[in-house]
């Protein structure tokens, strides 16, 4: 009987954000495939993406019994604890996300014969923010088996011996997106949805939104999410005397019913890979806002004027303008939601996730 094939994943927590959703339906994905997989996080944190029962859960972080007040020996701590993770579960491949994991997964399997896939989720000189990050993943990625980037434009971050590994990979999308496109009257709602951090910049969307809010009092602005800057953006929007207008109810559960029948969807980030969040709104036929940030996702997905339209990172004026325009051409606004969801051919589940398996299977040497 042929042995199971077990896949090993690594992240540092399954909290609400992009690449800890993908990371999930992956993991979802392959157990219902038949593989065997294992959830490696360092933390386990409130408020974490449900995970498939099938899925075994590790974590790799040291006791409080095992920290000492020397970061030097928590991290040969640390270390030594993920690679006898990796001794004793035996994967077939290790597949990371995000910034130090990916630095660690290649690290900790040395000399174990276990091939391993490093995948940068953002803009990498953000990912890996500062010149010692920047400097091990520009070297290390090279002794990874398999780097699976987000856009062309991050290809340009590595040098010729890691863009050789490189490959792209697109981001899976929940079945719960994949619907019929809502024909109906829209209700009259702007909505963002993604963690309220300094990167997400809802306060960009919020300053926009407030300077035509008068000219279409009928509308709303809802951003869904959890984050540091919550607290801070719901005393902006009092200040400012929109508390009626502008909500930010926290996180949803049901994204895609919350979304379905809003008229815009806007996504205002400061830098992002390729948003999770803006290509479910595209594929359920919904008129698409978003800055064209680093490291290039927005730009890859929307054709300006044809399927949604990209607004300057951080400029309130043009968001305005943006925002002003579809609110007054909703036939054209009509038009781009339409276009937006021919994107859902690109994205079907079976496509993407069957580009995954295929890939993985290469570095397992089962292709």
């Amino acid at each position: 009987m042929e042995k199971q094939k077990h896949i090993a994943m690594l992240i540092g927590a399954l909290t609400k954000g992009g690449a800890e959703r993908v990371l999930v339906n992956l993991a979802d994905y392959f157990v219902n495939r038949g593989y065997c997989v294992t959830m490696v996080t360092q933390y386990k944190k409130e408020n974490e993406y449900p995970l498939n029962p099938k899925v075994k859960r590790v974590l790799s972080d040291i006791s409080e019994d095992e920290t000492t007040k020397s970061r030097a020996v928590n991290f040969c701590r640390r270390f030594q604890k993920l690679r006898n993770i990796w001794k004793e579960e035996r994967p077939d491949v290790i597949l990371s996300f995000i910034g130090k994991n990916n630095m660690m997964a290649i690290m900790t399997s040395r000399f174990l014969s276990i091939p391993v896939a490093v995948s940068v989720r953002a803009e990498p000189t953000e990912e890996y923010y500062n010149s010692w990050m920047r400097f091990m993943a520009k070297h290390l990625f090279s002794r990874a088996d398999g780097v699976i980037l987000q856009t062309k434009r991050c290809f340009d971050f590595f040098p010729g011996k890691v863009r050789k590994k490189a490959v792209i990979l697109k981001n899976p999308v929940s079945q719960a997106f994949f619907r019929e496109r809502y024909e109906g009257v829209r209700d009259h709602t702007i909505t963002a949805v993604g963690r309220v951090d300094e990167n997400k910049n809802h306060e960009l969307l919020i300053r926009a939104f407030a300077e035509i809010a008068n000219e279409f009092p009928q509308y709303r602005l809802i951003i869904y999410g959890e984050g540091d800057k919550r607290k801070q953006l719901q005393e902006l929007v009092f200040q400012m005397g929109f508390e009626g207008r502008i909500e930010l109810p926290g996180s949803v559960d049901n994204v895609s019913d919350a979304i379905y029948k809003t008229r815009v969807f806007v996504l205002s980030s400061n830098t992002e890979g390729v948003p999770n969040t803006l290509i479910e709104a595209m594929v359920m036929g919904l008129t698409v806002i978003a800055t064209d940030c680093p490291c290039g996702g927005p730009a890859e997905l929307i054709d300006h004027g044809i399927n949604g339209l990209l607004t300057p990172v951080g400029d309130v004026e043009k968001m305005k303008e943006n925002l002003h325009f579809v609110l007054k051409n909703l036939q054209e606004a009509e038009k781009m939601g339409i276009e937006a969801m021919k994107t859902l051919d690109i994205y079907r589940p079976e496509k993407v996730y069957g580009e995954w398996e295929k890939y993985l299977k290469t570095l397992m040497n089962l292709e």
